[in-house]
């Protein structure tokens, strides 16, 4: 039976398991859409920007561990939607674009929002397809859910033309495939074990190919098993348990120094699952020459990239991880428990929160303090760019895994629609982001779109009327030179009640508990806005410098 365009993309999600979309509606897919009331199983989600979405889809796809999908229209919607595929590439985050497409006669012509799509997001994808005869739609985009679930997971762009969904035609049965993950090799193994047990000063990095593999368990079992520290990598925070008795700590913005310095030192480095970003490796300062890294990946094309092997495997960190723990036997255990010890020690009086409260503003180290004392373990966390994650990264101790979902790529705007997107995920765990008040105006919108489908997130939004990281730079590199981070800002408590979601204004500490407790219990979409001090910009900064009265409480 022939079957039209639109009704065989949706036939291909169907049998790829997908359960959610997230669209702002175009003329140029109204197939797909039509074919999509047709199948109540796959939810529709319409937000009110094509950014909003993608980082719904992306935040989706984190949380659920399945392929994210969005969708938009043409050249307007696509490239509006790119922000969200920016960051699924570098979050290495499966993902699938599908755009409408101007129709086949009219391309090349400069038509009405024509972009050479494909051409536009070859940079930013893993594979990009403009599908051009109707027939073809379940082959290639089956292989587009493939190539983004597989290897290094990522994004893939699907252009189709607005005409070829509408063509017909009998379609040939195709079926999902997921390929092999690789293995390590047994030898590979034993030489890993035998290199930490040589070594004086080992570390074990954990990345994202940790949480994709959902290896964590196993990973615990080694590090106990050899003793070994484990550092997470760049907002990779739930790779690994911070409570544990092996966790060092995190790299990125505010790793301490005596941590940088300890992996600099150290004589053998395992890195598990990750790329060696720029942020987390300090503008790639992070090892020295004389380290011995070993480097394990799913993707061979990382090996060398930053840092140079010692030994290179390609394995999925899961695999690795079993065949590792198979060759550690009650002999070969690692006698540096006291140094473990110590760096996670070190690690927790870092990061001890401080029950710092004041009555002219929110002291984010009170601020901090009562977050983790009220929010339940299995909370997921979600974050925008900004000065304020400082103090989360420091003080926030992720005990579960699957419980962060947060941008390397440093997206503004991302933290309420990719809370939105996890809360669908997991309708039964609290979801709470975090943005500053710039990165939340650019996504706030999305609020109604929390209340149109009734997902009752939380967003935090810490309020000190600047673009606070930009102004910290200026204050470094051109003191008394300040332009452009100034802002002005709604009341957006208001602004969220206008919405139809729950508002929360807090001024001052003693405000935070109770208006969270109300903002929890309201059952809504809520935002809480933290008033913060202008002048404290930084985690690290020292406060007794900055008029302001400080009293101990609790």
């Amino acid at each position: 039976m022939k079957v039209s365009g639109g009704k065989a993309v949706v036939d291909v999600m169907v049998k790829e398991g997908v359960k959610k979309a997230f669209c702002v509606p175009g003329e140029s897919y109204l197939g797909v859409m039509d074919a999509l009331y047709q199948h109540p199983q796959i939810e529709l989600i319409s937000t009110r920007h094509e950014g909003g979405a993608s980082f719904m889809a992306e935040g989706y796809a984190k949380a659920s561990g399945e392929v994210g999908v969005c969708m938009a229209t043409r050249g307007v919607g696509a490239t509006n939607l790119a922000i969200g595929i920016h960051t699924a590439a570098q979050d290495s985050t499966p993902l699938v674009a599908l755009i409408g497409q101007v129709e086949r006669p009219f391309k090349e012509k400069e038509a009405f929002q024509e972009v050479d799509l494909a051409g536009f997001f070859s940079h930013l994808c893993k594979w990009t397809v403009e599908i051009d005869r109707v027939e073809r739609i379940p082959e290639l985009l089956h292989r587009a859910f493939h190539i983004a679930r597989s290897g290094r997971p990522g994004p893939v762009l699907v252009a189709l033309p607005h005409d070829m969904l509408e063509d017909e035609a009998i379609m040939a049965e195709y079926s999902p495939y997921i390929s092999r993950r690789p293995h390590a090799h047994k030898e590979d193994a034993e030489r890993v074990v035998e290199e930490i047990q040589k070594a004086k000063r080992p570390v074990l990095i954990a990345g994202g190919g940790v949480i994709h593999a959902k290896a964590q368990p196993l990973l615990v079992q080694f590090a106990e098993k050899m003793s070994l520290p484990v550092v997470t990598a760049f907002r990779r925070f739930d790779a690994f348990p911070n409570t544990h008795a092996c966790y060092a700590g995190w790299l990125g913005f505010g790793t301490p120094r005596s941590l940088l310095d300890e992996i600099k030192e150290a004589d053998v480095v395992i890195a598990l699952g990750t790329r060696f970003s720029q942020v987390g490796t300090q503008d790639y300062t992070l090892l020295s020459e004389q380290t011995k890294l070993i480097h394990i990946d799913i993707c061979p094309d990382i090996f060398g990239k930053v840092y140079a092997p010692s030994l290179a495997i390609e394995a999925d960190a899961k695999s690795f991880l079993e065949l590792v723990l198979e060759s550690v036997d009650s002999q070969s255990i690692h006698t540096g428990k006291e140094r473990t010890e110590e760096l996670h020690r070190k690690y927790t009086e870092f990061s001890e929160t401080k029950s710092d409260y004041t009555e002219e503003f929110t002291d984010m180290d009170g601020f901090m303090h009562d977050i983790v004392a009220q929010l339940p373990k299995n909370t997921i966390i979600t974050n925008d760019a900004g000065n304020f994650f400082g103090w989360l990264s420091r003080y926030y101790r992720f005990e579960q895994e699957n419980t962060y979902v947060g941008p390397t790529s440093g997206a503004m705007g991302y933290g309420l629609p990719a809370a939105i997107g996890a809360k669908l995920a997991h309708p039964d765990r609290p979801v709470v982001s975090f943005s500053g008040d710039g990165g939340f105006m650019m996504t706030m919108q999305e609020i109604e779109t929390a209340v149109r489908y009734k997902v009752p997130v939380i967003a935090i939004v810490v309020n000190n009327n600047i673009y606070g990281t930009i102004r910290a730079h200026q204050e470094i590199h051109f003191p008394d030179r300040m332009i452009g981070t100034d802002l002005t800002n709604p009341d957006f408590a208001e602004m969220a009640r206008l919405f139809g979601a729950h508002g929360e204004r807090v001024e001052r500490n003693a405000e935070f508990v109770p208006a969270l407790q109300r903002a929890l219990a309201s059952g809504l979409p809520a935002v809480i806005e933290v008033v913060t001090n202008p002048e404290i910009i930084s985690v690290s900064q020292d406060k007794t410098k900055v008029q302001g009265r400080l009293v101990s409480s609790k």
